[in-house]
């Protein structure tokens, strides 16, 4: 069984998706203490390498490196040990990869670095799969995948919140589950086409939220990152 987060502000993931190290540092300064973890991903990873990493771990938060990594396994394996010394918390892998592949990741990670398996993109709907060449439903899908990387000896999968419930029925709680897609109530849905509020994939049984532009483009983004808490707590029946 994987540990779940403690409190409802570990819960709450800040996707950092900006273009350059300045523009991350600032809305840094304005979130530290307020979120749980920051995930830094392509874009961010791209231009700026582990230097990005060094930004958020500096101001005592940890990483979430989302670089969703597909290759052959002993590919695979060495990019997890290069990500090992730089202090990061959580890396994913994409569940696209064979069983080998994700046995490899778990196996270089051990305890010291939880992998999550990516299963399906949030903008990715139904109309999309046949162009993919992927049949069935993004729940079929999805769940499939989810129990592939529980089986492998991941410890998270990545989901939208509409596959929490399926998820949970198909692995218990063998693994933690994240969820991006997330949006605020009367939010903008963006390119998301599998989303949820808040309150809504914690009460549906999401371990871990992320949470982008209704934080980074808010006007005061730690204060929006203190009303999420606030509703992650109001979903969980808990104080902040």
């Amino acid at each position: 069984m994987t540990a779940r987060p403690v409190s409802p502000r570990d819960r709450l993931i800040l996707a950092l998706d900006v273009a350059d190290l300045n523009e991350a540092s600032i809305l840094l300064d304005k979130v530290a203490g307020r979120v749980g973890l920051v995930k830094v991903g392509l874009e961010l990873f791209t231009a700026c390498g582990p230097a990005a990493v060094r930004a958020v771990r500096e101001r005592g938060i940890g990483v979430f490196l989302d670089l969703k990594l597909h290759d052959i396994p002993a590919t695979v394996a060495g990019a997890v040990k290069s990500a090992l010394t730089h202090d990061v918390a959580m890396l994913t892998v994409h569940t696209g990869g064979t069983s080998a592949m994700l046995k490899a990741a778990a196996k270089e990670a051990g305890d010291h670095l939880m992998i999550l398996g990516v299963t399906l993109l949030t903008s990715i709907g139904q109309d999309d799969l046949a162009s993919v060449c992927l049949a069935g439903s993004p729940s079929d899908i999805v769940v499939k995948r989810a129990t592939l990387a529980a089986d492998c000896g991941l410890r998270g999968i990545v989901c939208s919140p509409n596959e929490v419930q399926p998820i949970r029925r198909a692995v218990g709680d063998r693994v933690a589950i994240i969820t991006p897609g997330i949006r605020p109530a009367g939010a903008e849905m963006g390119d998301q086409k599998r989303a949820a509020t808040p309150a809504a994939a914690i009460s549906n049984g999401a371990d871990y939220l992320v949470v982008g532009r209704p934080i980074r483009d808010a006007a005061d983004p730690g204060a929006a990152a203190d009303a999420l808490v606030d509703e992650i707590a109001g979903a969980l029946g808990t104080g902040r």
